[in-house]
């Protein structure tokens, strides 16, 4: 019995401590790019830029084969040779050449003294492994953006469910005047169930918002790889306007115009590539081997058994100079040129989109910062016009109309200020993306 409790205290220990947890911003970011599968690719790249260096390195590299070759010959080629060659004037003699059995078995080096293409591509691994570098850090901030959105998405369905609570509770106490009114005989039974029918509008508009809640929370969940039956709590979060920023902005460092960048010099080095075909190529060769002929399997049987074994070893050195391939070579280094024009184009592309991105960002989040204002004095407002709606009534100088037209202006400024924040949040985001400053987020 003992154990029993002291595990069911656990249990609801654990329960409240799942139900407590909260979920900072910083802390989904980290859950999404140590989980997610774009992340995860991304790392993956990197380790594949190092074994791209690494196979073009081996180009470099001696390269050492084995080979062994056995053959077995049932019928061998017969030649037919002059008579004088045997003494034997006149005829024409058949004599059959090698053995029966043959096995080579040969070391062969091969070493590359100079090929351009090699030269080339060790320096274009290089760059493709920057590339990757870069594409990670491009990668991470998208997943930033993606939790951040995704984060105050979850935040505006919470503060719409406490609009859609708060409404509901001012309808709650509509309902119980108007009851108060209706058994005192000052109101009619029409009102009276016109406002109980609001009050039930209401209460399934906060079952809808809350289930608005619940799948925003899922996405956020999905976002950042983390399984849906976690129990995640936001913190309060302060919607205070931000300095904005002013001037003009440096976008050399922008993720986006750097990984263009790297883009270009890649298919720089993909022309040098090309361009390589015409120089010559230089390598250096070398063989040692034995080679056993004989009656029987040579590889267990030696001269006492009519198998006879002798080595062999050469050394060559292999110049291939490019004369004419039929223009193939310039072709090629025309359509890189081609590809190399229309990247310098999408970069310039680039540098212009992204000005007009932290041109929009500033606008938005100063709109925003206004909007705010205005919807907040809008709240404040509809609060005093309902409230004095109901004295009025109260005393008949004003119609249930009246009421329930004030609570949905209510309403309506209460969820305009929401959409307004939430806006601004996206607009500050936007900003900090425009800035290349997302990763401060985390």
């Amino acid at each position: 019995m003992k154990k029993l409790i002291i595990s069911l205290v656990l249990m609801s220990g654990y329960a409240h401590a799942q139900q407590e947890t909260i979920l900072t911003l910083p802390e989904a970011i980290a859950h999404a790019l140590e989980h997610k599968a774009e992340a995860e690719k991304a790392r993956l790249n990197i380790r594949r830029g190092d074994a791209q260096i690494a196979e073009v390195k081996a180009s470099a590299y001696p390269n050492i084969s084995f080979n062994s070759s056995t053959s077995y010959n049932p019928l061998l080629q017969q030649t037919v040779l002059p008579g004088e060659i045997f003494g034997v004037p006149g005829e024409q003699i058949k004599v059959s050449f090698g053995q029966k059995w043959t096995s080579s078995n040969m070391v062969q080096l091969t070493q590359v003294l100079f090929n351009q293409s090699v030269f080339t591509g060790l320096k274009a691994a290089q760059s493709t492994k920057e590339f990757y570098l870069i594409n990670a850090e491009l990668t991470e901030e998208q997943i930033i953006e993606k939790v951040a959105n995704a984060y105050f998405q979850v935040y505006q369905a919470e503060q719409m469910l406490d609009n859609a609570e708060s409404n509901f509770a001012i309808t709650q106490q509509t309902v119980r005047i108007i009851k108060g009114l209706y058994d005192a005989g000052l109101a009619r039974k029409i009102d009276y169930d016109r406002v109980v029918v609001a009050q039930n509008n209401l209460s399934s508009a906060v079952q809808q918002t809350s289930n608005a809640v619940a799948l925003s929370e899922n996405a956020l969940k999905f976002i950042i790889g983390m399984p849906m039956s976690a129990e995640i709590e936001l913190p309060e979060q302060s919607f205070e306007p931000a300095v904005l920023h002013s001037g003009q902005e440096d976008f050399s460092g922008r993720t986006e115009l750097r990984l263009a960048e790297k883009q270009l010099e890649l298919l720089e080095w993909q022309k040098k590539a090309t361009e390589a075909e015409y120089y010559p190529t230089v390598a250096l060769s070398a063989n040692y081997g034995f080679l056993g002929q004989g009656e029987k399997m040579p590889w267990w049987n030696g001269q006492k058994n009519g198998v006879f074994w002798s080595d062999m070893a050469s050394i060559g050195l292999n110049i291939n100079v490019p004369i004419f391939n039929g223009f193939a070579t310039k072709s090629r280094i025309e359509l890189n040129k081609i590809e190399i024009e229309k990247a310098q184009a999408d970069l310039k592309d680039t540098k212009l989109g992204l000005d007009l991105e932290f041109k929009n960002a500033i606008t938005q989040l100063d709109n925003n910062r206004t909007m705010i204002s205005m919807q907040s004095e809008n709240v404040e407002l509809a609060e005093n016009v309902l409230s004095n709606t109901r004295s009025n009534y109260q005393h008949g100088l004003a119609t249930l109309n009246d009421i329930l037209d004030a609570e949905r202006d209510l309403t309506e400024a209460k969820n305009n200020l929401t959409k307004a924040k939430l806006d601004y949040k996206l607009a500050e985001i936007n900003l900090l993306k425009s800035q290349g400053k997302l990763t401060t987020l985390k």
